[in-house]
């Protein structure tokens, strides 16, 4: 499996660099989840850490601390599968 040396910021994994398993297209998840012992989860967001100059392509990725998102997320999306309605 190949892994990503990726940045982490804020919360209590705040300036530590981890590796992560990337998916099938080579990046790191948008979602990160940390189980903690106490039953919680922290949760992370991918975002870009830079951009080039010339073509702005993203040129790594790095996790930033979401406290007031849920654990979870929506799970797989299925290209056949209905949306789910807004709130």
């Amino acid at each position: 499996m190949r892994t990503e040396d990726t940045a982490f910021v804020g919360g209590p994994l705040d300036g530590r660099v981890l590796p992560v398993v990337t998916g099938l297209t080579g990046q790191v998840p948008a979602r990160y989840e940390v189980p903690v012992p106490e039953g919680g989860t922290l949760v992370y967001l991918r975002e870009p850490a830079a951009r080039g100059r010339r073509t702005g392509i993203v040129r790594g990725w790095l996790y930033v601390y979401a406290p007031d998102t849920p654990p979870g997320g929506r799970g797989v999306r299925w290209p056949w599968s209905r949306r789910e309605p807004r709130d």
